[in-house]
């Protein structure tokens, strides 16, 4: 199983880093490729094969086999043009079942005036647009090194009042852990679905193909270095990569930066966290700070809580 692992992900990753056509405006619900977690941003969303909560049902739910007990994780994500997104997990593991996770993401512009061209100051009514994703995550081992998992979404854009769509889609992972230094890679298909229909026209789902490295580059008493690699083609763009890292002074104290290549606008971003104890509960917080050029910044929260 392993080997075979290692021969697809020697095969795919020049695949990817290949593939050189970009069809922008070729695909629909964009609010899948918005990241839900503030310990991701700051690294750059380098997260395929480092992330290990709540938020695996988004980044790689062959990780959800890992948790322990119940996880649930919350983040809001202040973005730029008055939007804002939500994300919300909540998982546990069943033992020898496997794990499950329930989840749900939401994307959602300020109230807007409704204007026409004979009432271009506004009609007096005002609507929202919001998107909006469920999902059911399912992720079990398949070797004592090696997870599986995956997550089947229900996807729904409202633009105004009645004008409404919607889709399914499915997400499919594997992870592989190595034992040495937390070295891990892992491998996912997201959004592979059915399309979204507005009047005459269909446009696909954005889906992706993504590979990822991580692993402690620097273990010194309290002190570790995680550095994560992360390798994406999309269906609607040209290769992309991102590399991010992770400073933890024992397992409390995070300080995170990361940068993205070859995308269009966002680059750098930066962030931190703090775990803390409490009795038989864990609890984490998180903020990350994303660039995106003349449009602006985001600002990312993150709550978590293990039990």
């Amino acid at each position: 199983m392993i080997k075979k692992m290692i021969y697809v992900a020697v095969f795919f990753l020049p695949v990817i880093l290949s593939a050189q056509y970009n069809r922008p405006g070729s695909t629909s619900a964009q609010f899948l490729k918005m990241g839900v977690s503030a310990r991701a941003m700051g690294m750059g969303e380098a997260f395929v094969s480092v992330t290990k909560s709540a938020e695996a049902v988004y980044y790689n739910p062959a990780a959800l086999a890992r948790i322990t007990g119940t996880v649930i994780g919350f983040s809001h994500n202040k973005w730029f043009a008055g939007i804002n997104h939500e994300f919300a997990s909540l998982a546990h593991n069943f033992g020898d079942i496997g794990t499950l996770a329930l989840s749900m993401t939401t994307l959602y512009t300020d109230e807007m005036d409704v204007r026409t061209p004979l009432q271009p100051e506004g009609t007096g009514e005002t609507f929202f647009a919001t998107n909006y994703r469920v999902g059911a995550s399912y992720s079990r081992f398949l070797t004592d090194r090696v997870t599986f998992g995956g997550t089947l979404n229900y996807i729904n854009i409202s633009l105004y009042d009645n004008f409404s769509e919607s889709a399914y889609a499915a997400d499919i992972s594997l992870l592989y852990q190595t034992g040495f230094r937390d070295f891990a890679f892992g491998m996912k298909i997201a959004n592979f679905g059915s399309e979204i229909k507005f009047v005459y026209e269909s446009y696909p789902l954005p889906t992706n193909f993504s590979f990822g490295l991580s692993g402690n580059v620097i273990e010194s008493g309290q002190q570790k270095i995680l550095v994560g690699f992360d390798a994406i083609k999309m269906n609607d763009s040209k290769p992309k990569c991102q590399i991010g890292a992770e400073w933890n002074y024992g397992n409390q104290f995070f300080l995170r930066a990361g940068y993205k290549f070859f995308y269009d606008v966002s680059d750098y971003s930066f962030g931190g966290g703090l775990n803390l104890k409490l009795i038989n509960y864990r609890m984490s917080f998180d903020y990350a700070y994303g660039n995106f050029g003349l449009l602006g910044g985001s600002h990312i929260f993150g709550i978590g809580l293990a039990f």
